[in-house]
């Protein structure tokens, strides 16, 4: 059956891919792929379907999925969320360098080219060890495309140049290359340049500050060193410029101020693998990245740097396979004026070690088991010259914790057409460098004492999981019911002897199930998703004592965001092998949030607000036409009936009680033409 986009294959709690298959064009070499236990939640995109729906952000590549959403609108904001949760609580990697902290809370922290993803896998909740440090919401893991996966069987080079048109409102260019340089090596080469104006929201007003230029340059070259030796090298240069407002992710009111700034990310990964035996099967990944976020209101500059690396190897016995290994990350994020020296820095670091196995306990049923050890170490500092030097306090702020964290799940083949998936997962994550806009202000406290708390404990999650899924030649369906509480949740932004405190429990429980039927030429598929998201806050945060606060973008900007039940139906229909077209339909059902609480006992405010996020219904088509072989028409209509409204996954209306802080609507119509010629 058609690989939806709302899912992966049905399984049971907390599945990964297996070992992926390693191939020498005269000798094969494998590890056999074990189909593990997996969340039935889980989610795979594929490059057909982003290149079928002409994804050009991260809303459009998770736009038919209802447990993952994007709000923020504008494409420096945009922000991802995993039932709810803020993705400064995932684990995110590209070709397994991993995406870490945040350079300002008003904008997003993961980018990404649509273009030149080969696929996307999602965990949500917290799942395996094999997931990696601070998992504590999920994973995604993007991998891009590679030489191999561009070119035919008999080609030696090839090319693609395209080029996209959107009437809401841009025009974005991009071309590649890639070719052999032996029989096992290859190479890619990939370009692309956007310029987008201000968009139009449903009622054909301007959505002020959304207008930027990006670039973006990645080179990969990849292939074996000898039989069963497989090496990837690859670098990525990202650059966005444009005037955006002080706080990119509100809505900017029209002759508000915007402010010149830019965002770069350059990301270099290398990928080695050495696939000896079923007991030997050799993984490991280095990664370092550069990104900073300058401009603003107030010509700021902050700039973080990650290095890391994954050493894993996957042995098979019989019927049970290991993965273990460690990995370790660093970062460090500086920060002060864009035309001056930096004045306030963080470093923090991570060392972990993991096993997870798999077994076939039965012919029908199949076990997992891990363990992960991570071993966090938290530093702040003042940055002078450029060099770390004295502290601004006598005993600088500090923090050394460790975890261990278990996780168990089964999946029992009923029957031939029905699993039943049972699991129980946990995951923890220290104090993680600041953001980086605002260090300077979060630093140190009034009282030049650490804003830090050697009190402050590390954030331990449990998630427990069960689901249902039937499979049969034309019909597949699957639901899932989980609970998560996230524990001693570290939030800033409270007063008190510190600014970073463990404020209560985050806990989210919820819903979900997708159903996808096959007739003829037909593929329908229909998914939903309800969760709620909760802080149950611990004793003494607030005046008022509150058994359970529902999150917010804006009160808890960095943990999470509620949104009404989200429904998604569609239809796909292959005339032919050279054409299909397509419609969706996605429904958000409205909801009422009690908030500004913090505000209350601030002072800002005299009252609770109830805040209402209206549901809205959008309505998406898409075509797809192989004119030749080598020329590809795509056209697609975002939002076809211009619906005005502020996605649930952005900052809510909060304008009756302050008139700036209101999200920004999201686009209208928008008709996307794209003509790709393959060479």
């Amino acid at each position: 059956m058609k690989k939806l986009a709302l899912a992966s294959a049905i399984a049971g709690v907390f599945s990964l891919s297996a070992v992926a298959e390693q191939q020498n064009e005269t000798t094969k070499t494998s590890v056999e792929q074990i189909t593990v236990v997996g969340s039935a939640t889980n989610l795979t995109v594929s490059a057909e379907e982003i290149e079928q729906y002409q994804a050009n952000d991260l809303a459009d590549i998770f736009r038919y999925s209802p447990s993952v959403s994007v709000g923020g609108s504008v494409g420096v904001a945009q922000k991802i969320y995993i039932r709810g949760v803020e993705d400064s609580l995932l684990n995110i990697t590209v070709d397994g360098a991993q995406q870490t902290s945040t350079l300002f809370h008003h904008i997003g922290r993961v980018t990404i080219d649509a273009d030149l993803l080969q696929q996307i896998d999602v965990q949500a909740g917290a799942g395996e060890a094999t997931s990696g440090p601070g998992a504590i919401g999920g994973s995604i893991r993007f991998k891009t495309k590679n030489a191999q996966d561009l070119l035919q069987e008999d080609e030696q080079f090839g090319g693609r140049v395209k080029a996209s048109y959107f009437s809401n409102d841009g025009t974005r260019f991009s071309g590649s290359a890639y070719g052999k340089l032996s029989d096992t090596w290859g190479v890619l080469g990939y370009f692309s340049t956007v310029e987008r104006n201000n968009m139009e929201d449903g009622d054909g007003d301007t959505i002020y500050g959304t207008a930027a230029d990006q670039d973006m340059l990645f080179i990969k070259a990849s292939g074996e060193l000898a039989n069963n030796h497989y090496l990837s090298l690859s670098v990525e240069q990202r650059d966005e410029e444009g005037e955006f407002s002080a706080r990119p992710n509100w809505a900017v009111q029209e002759g508000g101020a915007l402010y010149p700034s830019e965002a770069q990310r350059d990301t270099y990964v290398a990928n080695y693998t050495f696939s000896h035996s079923q007991l030997l099967h050799l993984e490991l990944s280095a990664y370092k990245t550069e990104s900073s976020f300058e401009g603003g209101r107030f010509a700021w500059l902050a700039d973080i740097d990650t290095y890391g690396f994954d050493i894993r190897n996957t042995s098979i016995i019989d019927e049970h396979k290991f993965i273990y290994g460690v990995d370790y990350r660093d970062d460090e994020v500086s920060s002060g004026p864009a035309s001056g020296a930096k004045e306030n820095a963080e470093q923090g670091s991570v060392l972990g070690v993991y096993a997870q196995g798999y077994s076939d306990i039965t012919p029908q049923l199949l076990l997992s088991y891990g363990v992960r050890y991570d071993s966090y170490k938290f530093q702040q500092h003042i940055l002078l010259d450029e060099y770390y030097g004295t502290p601004i306090t006598e005993s600088a702020s500090s923090l050394d914790d460790s975890e261990v964290s278990f996780n168990v799940g089964l999946a029992y083949d009923i029957n031939e057409a029905w699993t039943f998936g049972l699991g129980y997962a946990e995951a923890a994550r220290g104090k993680q460098i600041g953001d980086g806009f605002t260090l300077d202000g979060y630093l140190y406290d009034g009282s030049d004492a650490p804003v830090v708390s050697e009190s402050l404990v590390p954030e331990t999650v449990t998630n427990i999981e069960a689901s249902i899924s039937y499979s049969s030649e034309n019909l597949s369906a699957k639901a899932s019911i989980y609970n998560s509480a996230l524990d001693d949740v570290i939030f800033e932004g409270y007063e008190g002897n510190s600014v970073y405190n463990n404020i209560g429990t985050l806990n989210t429980k919820g819903v979900e199930f997708d159903l996808a039927y096959r007739v003829q030429a037909f593929d329908f598929f229909l998914g939903f998703s309800a969760t709620d998201t909760e802080l149950e806050p611990r004793d003494g945060i607030y005046s008022v004592n509150y058994d359970a606060i529902d999150i917010n973008g804006y009160e808890f900007v960095g943990l999470g965001n509620s949104r009404g039940n989200t429904w998604v139906a569609g239809v796909d229909y292959t005339i032919n092998t050279d054409a299909k077209v397509g419609l969706s339909v996605t429904n958000v059902e409205s909801l009422d949030l009690d908030t500004l609480h913090q505000a209350v006992d601030l002072g800002w405010t005299d009252s609770i607000y109830i805040l209402n996020k209206p549901s809205y219904t959008t309505v998406d088509i898409y075509s797809q036409w192989h004119v030749t072989s080598e020329l590809l028409l795509n056209v697609a209509i975002t939002n076809l009936f211009d619906s005005l409204y502020i996605d649930h996954s952005s900052v809510g209306d909060y304008s009756e009680v302050f008139p700036t802080v209101v999200g920004p609507y999201e686009a209208g119509r928008d008709i996307r033409l794209s003509v790709s010629y393959q060479f």
